[in-house]
C-alpha cells in the first residue's frame, strides 16, 4: 500500500467522500491542520488521476516510509529527491502545522544544503504563502527532471513528509468554465469541479462504475436537467457516453454548442464518446433504447437571488422544488427502474434559517430508493445522510444526495 496526502478543497468532507468513491481500497489515516488528509491505497496516483477529481488541490506521496525523521533531515531529503535534476533546480515546500518562522528557516537551510552539494537552486513560495498549484505546473516543479515540492505535515504526534505528484490545473478549469460558447448565469452556474465530484459519486453508485471509471468504455450518464451542459461536458472529457435533456429548448441548444466545443478543444471523437441531447420534461416518461448506468443531475435551484430570501419566499420556492423533484424521482423509478441517481437539492439560506427539502426523502423511500454515501464520508447533517456544498457568498446552497434503487 502507498501512503499519500491530499490537500482538500473548500468542502473537506466532500473531498474525502470523493476520494473514497474513486478508490475502493481508500484507507483514511489522519487529518492534519489545513484540511490535509493522509490515506493509503494500492493505486499509484498521478496527475491523470487528480485531473479526474474535483475536490482535491494537491496530492503528495510519502517518501520517508516508516523511518523516524525530524525537520532537520529535510535538506537531505530534498537533495535526494532532486538528484535527477540537471542544472538549476526549482523547489517548493508545502508546510502544514509549522510556524512561519520555522518555514522560513526550512527554506533557508534547504537552499544552503543544496549549495553545499553543488546544486544551484531557486524556490517558489515563502513562509507567508505556499506556491499556488498553477505555479507548480508553470515552474516545472512537478517534473522530476526540473524540480520538486516537498509536503510537510506536522502536529503534536505526527510528522509526515512526501513529494507532490499532482496539482490541480486551474487553467484547465478556467478554460472549460469561462471559455465555453454558452454560459447562462440566470439559471445558476454549476462549477466544473462539482460536476466532476457528482460524476465520481455516480460511478461509485453504479455496479459497473469502479471498473469503467478507469477504462472509460461504454459507460453512459443521463442528465435530465442539463442546463447548458456542464455535467455532460465533464462526462465526455472523462470518456463517458452522454444522454442529456432539458425542458427548455434554449438549454438544449446551449448544451449542443458546448458539446461540439468540447469535442474540438479536448479532441473527444464521436466514435469514442457518444452524446445525444433532446428537449424533454424530466417528469415525463423516458423513452430510451437502453438504460443509462447512472443519472447525474442538478435539480432546480429555484429563481436566481441577489440577496437572502425571506422565510416566506424560501418556503414557496421549497414547495415548488419538492413537487418537481418528487415527480422526477417517480418518473425515474417507473421508466428507468434500477438506475441509481446522484443529484443536488437546493438549500435556501434565508434571513432567519436554512430551509431544506424534506418531503422528497419520504417519496424516495416509498419508491424503493435508499440514501448512500462512500465509506469515510461524514454527512453534513447526520439525520439527512447527505453532503452540503456552498460558497460563503451564496444564498442558495446545494445538498448532494446519492440514491440507490431497489434491486
Amino acid at each position: 500500500m502507498h501512503s499519500y496526502a491530499a490537500q482538500l478543497g473548500n468542502n473537506p468532507s466532500l473531498s474525502v467522500a470523493e476520494l473514497a468513491a474513486v478508490l475502493p481500497d481508500f484507507q483514511k489515516e489522519h487529518l492534519f491542520p489545513g484540511s490535509v488528509v493522509t490515506f493509503k491505497t494500492a493505486t499509484e496516483l498521478d496527475q491523470a488521476f487528480l485531473n479526474r477529481l474535483g475536490g482535491t488541490i494537491v496530492i503528495a506521496k510519502n517518501i520517508i516510509g516508516d523511518f523516524s525523521v525530524d525537520l532537520e533531515d529535510l535538506p537531505a531529503l530534498l537533495a535526494a529527491e532532486l538528484k535527477t535534476v540537471k542544472g538549476k533546480a526549482t523547489f517548493s515546500l508545502r508546510c502544514f502545522g509549522i510556524s512561519p518562522n520555522k518555514v522560513r528557516d526550512l527554506y533557508k537551510t534547504s537552499k544552503q544544503g543544496l549549495k553545499k552539494k553543488g546544486v544551484a537552486s531557486r524556490y517558489v513560495g515563502s513562509e507567508r504563502e505556499m506556491a499556488k498549484p498553477i505555479q507548480l505546473h508553470d515552474e516545472g516543479i512537478l517534473d522530476p527532471k526540473k524540480g520538486c515540492e516537498l509536503v510537510i505535515l506536522h502536529d503534536k504526534n505526527h510528522l509526515w513528509i512526501g513529494r507532490t505528484v499532482a496539482a490541480q490545473n486551474v487553467k484547465a478549469y478556467t478554460l472549460r468554465d469561462m471559455e465555453k460558447p454558452v454560459r447562462d448565469t440566470k439559471v445558476g452556474l454549476l462549477p466544473p469541479k462539482l460536476a466532476q465530484i457528482l460524476l465520481n459519486f455516480g460511478a461509485f453508485l453504479s455496479p459497473r462504475g469502479s471498473k469503467t471509471r478507469s477504462e472509460s468504455q461504454n459507460f453512459t450518464v443521463l442528465d435530465p436537467f442539463c442546463g447548458t451542459g456542464v455535467i455532460p461536458m465533464e462526462a465526455m472529457i472523462a470518456g463517458w457516453n452522454v444522454l442529456a435533456s432539458d425542458n427548455a429548448q434554449k438549454a438544449v441548444n446551449g448544451t449542443e454548442k458546448n458539446i461540439e466545443w468540447v469535442r474540438k478543444i479536448f479532441k473527444v471523437l464521436k466514435k469514442d464518446v457518444s452524446a445525444d441531447v433532446w428537449k424533454q420534461d424530466a417528469t415525463k416518461p423516458f423513452e430510451l433504447k437502453e438504460k443509462p448506468d447512472v443519472i447525474v443531475t442538478e435539480g432546480t435551484l429555484g429563481p436566481p437571488l441577489t440577496n437572502r430570501a425571506t422565510v416566506k419566499d424560501a418556503e414557496t420556492y421549497c414547495r415548488q422544488a419538492e413537487e418537481l423533484t418528487a415527480a422526477f424521482l417517480k418518473n425515474c423509478a417507473a421508466t428507468l427502474p434500477g438506475v441509481p441517481v446522484v443529484m443536488t437539492l437546493p438549500v435556501w439560506y434565508a434571513q432567519k434559517k436554512m430551509i431544506h427539502l424534506t418531503k422528497v426523502w419520504k417519496v424516495a423511500e416509498e419508491l424503493g430508493f435508499r440514501p448512500a454515501l462512500p465509506p469515510h464520508a461524514d454527512p453534513s447533517i447526520p439525520e439527512r445522510f447527505s453532503i452540503m456544498y456552498r460558497r460563503n457568498d451564496q444564498f442558495v446552497g446545494r445538498e448532494i444526495i446519492l440514491l440507490k434503487p431497489k434491486k
